[in-house]
């Protein structure tokens, strides 16, 4: 591995929630193409290419700020499926894994930010 973020675990994680969150959204209707469809991916890739791109070694203070960019846009992917369900477009079963995912990146993004203050 050549690059420092291949090796954080939140940013193999947030790959994974990527993945899943395309796979869900294929099959929202096509009228949320380019409302939630779009709106939940960029979102959801948001989290790993800020992670990637703020572990580049500028500072912890420059990591921190893109870490908390991240983590914006994890909340952005829950508020998005809370959405979706309310429209009857995902199940509740892809909820909870979405949710679950979110929840577990939400801790690993905060103790790592945590940890970079110190």
């Amino acid at each position: 591995m050549a690059f420092k973020f291949e090796k954080l675990l939140v940013w193999q994680k947030a790959v994974d929630l990527s993945e899943l969150v395309d796979q869900v959204s294929k099959n929202f209707p096509k009228e949320e193409l380019y409302i939630l469809t779009s709106q939940i991916k960029r979102a959801a890739d948001s989290i790993a290419l800020n992670v990637a791109e703020g572990s580049t070694g500028q500072s912890n203070a420059e990591f921190n700020r893109f870490l908390g960019i991240a983590l914006r846009s994890n909340i952005e992917v829950v508020s998005c499926i809370y959405l979706a369900k309310r429209r009857n477009i995902i199940s509740e079963e892809d909820f909870n894994k979405i949710y679950s995912s979110c929840e577990e990146i939400l801790v690993m993004i905060n103790g790592l930010r945590k940890a970079l203050k110190t």
